[in-house]
């Protein structure tokens, strides 16, 4: 009966029994639900054993099925050892990479490296998935993530961390009164009008207390935005002629980002960590390793962190 099962059945549990979604499991796994949801049926059949509680909305592991989830990931985890063994060998790239990125680094990183990633090695399949720093850790704790671009450092001690480039942050203000100013003091932000996302960065002691909260920003007497989108916070910035902070390669889109409006931040300035995270016994790793030069190639020509700088570790 064991000897019947596939790796690629033990992946697909494990990504259900991770995600509680037949269609988010599928996605991640790279093939079609019908596919994925056959699969899990056979081997439940196989083993005369039901592992999941369809009936549930998200679907959950039965009590039977939570005895095997931890056998079959070390399964798992024992064959992609093996896997990686065999590429170093015949010096090869192939099979998946999930790869999650946080929401304030995603649309201004990917741009700059991923196309020419996937052209350079048609034989890997990569799945990137924009998330937040709660959910990288909490899914490559479980091995249903590689690895994780995000703000370093992270807590966990059982994740490798390392670290990428640093980013400096800049004020974003869209009044025109800050047209001829250059340089801005903390003391210089109008905290009324500044907007900030759910997951952001702390300047100083001084504005802490509305950093790293999920703020809520009004717009009007009778509409109020939490905002969790980049993207959007720089739109309703732009419409509300507000402030902001910015890593600068958020500065770079030029079709959001008005030049007039970006100021320096007086000495010394902040900057972010952004860097990878993987489990311990995470085996791929000549796929890190190709991942990792490909960023620092691209960020390379674009960054030049400044000196006098004071790293904002995020919470």
């Amino acid at each position: 009966m064991i000897s019947s099962i596939s790796i690629s059945q033990i992946k697909y549990v494990l990504e259900l029994a991770e995600t509680g979604s037949f269609s988010k499991a599928a996605e991640h796994c790279f093939v079609t639900q019908s596919t994925l949801s056959t699969m899990i049926r056979k081997l439940e059949d196989k083993m005369d054993l039901k592992l999941f509680d369809r009936s549930k909305k998200p679907i959950r592991v039965t009590d039977e099925g939570q005895v095997l989830i931890g056998q079959l990931k070390v399964i798992y985890n024992e064959y992609g050892k093996l896997e990686e063994l065999l590429q170093q060998t015949k010096e090869e790239f192939y099979g998946t990479l999930n790869i999650g990125i946080i929401p304030t680094v995603a649309p201004f990183l990917l741009p700059l490296f991923l196309e020419g990633l996937i052209e350079k090695y048609p034989q890997v399949n990569f799945g990137i998935h924009e998330i937040t720093t709660n959910e990288i850790v909490a899914r490559i704790k479980t091995r249903t993530l590689d690895i994780g671009i995000l703000s370093l450092p992270v807590s966990e001690k059982d994740l490798v961390q390392k670290g990428l480039y640093l980013e400096d942050f800049l004020i974003y203000d869209a009044s025109k009164q800050s047209v001829s100013k250059k340089t801005y003091q903390i003391n210089d932000i109008d905290i009324n009008r500044l907007w900030l996302l759910e997951e952001s960065h702390c300047l100083t002691s001084q504005i802490e207390k509305i950093c790293h909260l999920k703020r809520k920003s009004r717009i009007s007497g009778n509409l109020i935005y939490n905002s969790g989108s980049i993207l959007s916070l720089l739109e309703l910035v732009n419409m509300n002629k507000g402030i902001t902070l910015l890593p600068r390669l958020a500065t770079l889109k030029k079709n959001l980002i008005d030049k007039r409006f970006i100021h320096d931040i007086q000495k010394p300035i902040p900057v972010r960590e952004i860097g990878l995270i993987t489990h311990a016994n995470f085996a791929k790793k000549r796929l890190l390793h190709l991942l990792e030069e490909e960023i620092v190639q691209a960020i390379k020509p674009i960054l030049n962190p400044p000196k006098k700088v004071k790293i904002i570790k995020p919470y």
